[in-house]
């Protein structure tokens, strides 16, 4: 296996309330994503490239633009948070910005232990919201399970990648000081732990999920 499938929805996610890690807003938010980012960067899990983030106006929701801005910089860098300030949509001056997504290549293992970079194989996300600062990990691809999107086994693709992910959620943890909260389940996949529920299997397969990829 050396192409790999992505699921429209995540296949796990972890969520951390970080209220009292950092206070709210833009600045705070972009210096935990370059500090998340670096742990996820350490486990080739996740190398930023783009920062993306849609704009809200207050009280009345939604402005019609999505940005994205290639990343030149470390994302602590004030000229990072200059950049993501002046990109507000023309005609919206009280747009604020939402979540902030940061998007880039990780490295998989196949199943000879062989290297493969794939775009988005992790994403991490921190909200600036002034509520709370709040961020989260999701993945989308079958190598973090024990069975493939066809429910096909592959025990060895799933042991080079699951200890992996493991390892930088403990890590993650460590550094923001809270334990990860589980995100919601979906068709093609469950949090638990550190890792993804291993569904039941039926004479030694899983469940085919293709039919909604």
């Amino acid at each position: 296996m050396s192409m790999l499938m992505r699921a429209p929805r995540e296949c796990a996610s972890w969520f951390w309330d970080l209220e009292d890690y950092g206070p709210p807003g833009l600045r705070s938010a972009l210096k935990t994503a370059a500090q998340m980012s670096a742990v996820l960067r350490k486990h080739d899990l996740l190398e930023p490239a783009n920062l993306e983030w849609s704009w809200f106006v207050p009280e009345l929701g939604g402005a019609p633009a999505t940005t994205r801005l290639q990343i030149m910089r470390p994302l602590d860098d004030e000229r990072v948070a200059q950049d993501v300030e002046k990109m507000r949509p023309v005609g919206y001056p009280e747009a604020v910005g939402g979540d902030l997504l940061v998007a880039g290549a990780g490295v998989w293992l196949d199943q000879s232990g062989t290297p493969r970079r794939e775009y988005r194989l992790v994403e991490l996300t921190v909200s600036p919201e002034p509520f709370g600062l709040s961020a989260g990990i999701s993945v989308f691809h079958d190598v973090w399970g024990p069975f493939d999107f066809r429910g096909n086994p592959h025990p060895e693709i799933h042991q080079h990648n699951a200890p992996r992910l493991a390892a930088a959620l403990q890590e993650l943890e460590e550094l923001l000081g809270v334990a990860a909260e589980p995100g919601e389940s979906t068709y093609f996949g469950t949090a638990v732990g550190h890792g993804v529920v291993e569904p039941e299997a039926v004479d030694g397969r899983g469940p085919d999920l293709t039919d909604q990829l």
